[in-house]
């Protein structure tokens, strides 16, 4: 007899911005942090406000070190023994300073690894790191990607984020409101816009709209600028490029900086169907 299991994750993004950056990702057996660069206490506070004791994790997954995704780390595990999954040049960047027992799962970028009945792929992205990655993650049939603080789309990008049913994109700046913004000198306005900054909503929304597929359907945009962007900017720009390509069905969400998103949910589900495998009924069984 062969049983169909239908996997669906849900995500929630506890906090997004350059003050710190978070997210949750439930896939069922496993629940996943992605970056904990929020400070301790409002990691647990805000886990706990959506329902998951700390001590639940399963694994945290580093994209990066810079202090905005990193920050919490290190006081958050003095209390807990969590596995975090890094590359061998963040934990080197990290690990000197950290006063907690860290243990640490080096994987090797570009290579999948297994996360008890996950598959999880790192792959490179262009950032002013050590050997910042993005992730996509495999639950059964359905597909998560994350990617943040990028320059520029690169090719593995777009390889890697297709085929999802969920996505995080950083969707950092609108070109217009980063021209004119009077807080930051010409040179900071430089970098974020360089090949080792930040996406803007443009090529955040070309990048979703290239990779989107029927199977796509969450979209949360991340790191919004407090300054350079608004929740509406992001989606009416990143929305009308869907649109363009007949993705107009998939939902979009902001994530900010201040609360968590509510948990948004994806992924297959088993088809109701009379199916008979080697004379007996085909049995299914969900996660949710």
């Amino acid at each position: 007899m062969a049983i169909l299991i239908a996997v669906k994750m849900r995500m929630a993004v506890l906090g997004s911005g350059s003050g710190g950056n978070a997210t949750l990702l439930d896939c069922g057996k496993s629940m996943i942090l992605i970056d904990a660069g929020l400070s301790a206490k409002q990691l647990v506070v805000r886990m706990e406000a959506m329902g998951v004791a700390p001590d639940s994790l399963s694994a945290i997954l580093l994209t990066h070190e810079h202090s905005d995704h990193a920050r919490g780390l290190d006081v958050f595990l003095r209390k807990r023994k969590v596995p975090v999954y890094v590359n061998a040049m963040t934990k080197e960047a990290l690990q000197w300073g950290m006063k907690s027992d860290v243990d640490w799962k080096v994987f090797q970028t570009g290579t999948d690894f297994q996360l008890a009945e996950l598959t999880v792929h790192p792959f490179p992205i262009p950032h002013d790191a050590a050997e910042p990655v993005g992730f996509t993650v495999h639950a059964g049939e359905t597909k998560f990607g994350l990617v943040t603080d990028v320059g520029y789309v690169t090719e593995a990008m777009r390889v890697y984020l297709k085929q999802a049913h969920g996505l995080f994109v950083e969707a950092n700046y609108d070109e217009g409101l980063l021209e004119a913004d009077t807080k930051r000198p010409w040179s900071t306005k430089q970098r974020i816009a360089s090949r080792h900054g930040h996406l803007s909503n443009v090529q955040a929304g070309e990048l979703i709209a290239e990779v989107g597929c029927s199977l796509l359907e969450q979209v949360v945009l991340g790191h919004l600028s407090s300054d350079c962007n608004t929740a509406q900017h992001a989606t009416q720009t990143i929305g009308d490029l869907l649109g363009n390509v007949g993705l107009q069905g998939v939902n979009l969400a902001c994530a900010n900086q201040e609360e968590p998103t509510d948990w948004i949910e994806f992924g297959v589900m088993p088809r109701r169907s009379a199916a008979v495998l080697d004379g007996a009924p085909l049995q299914q069984t969900e996660l949710f």
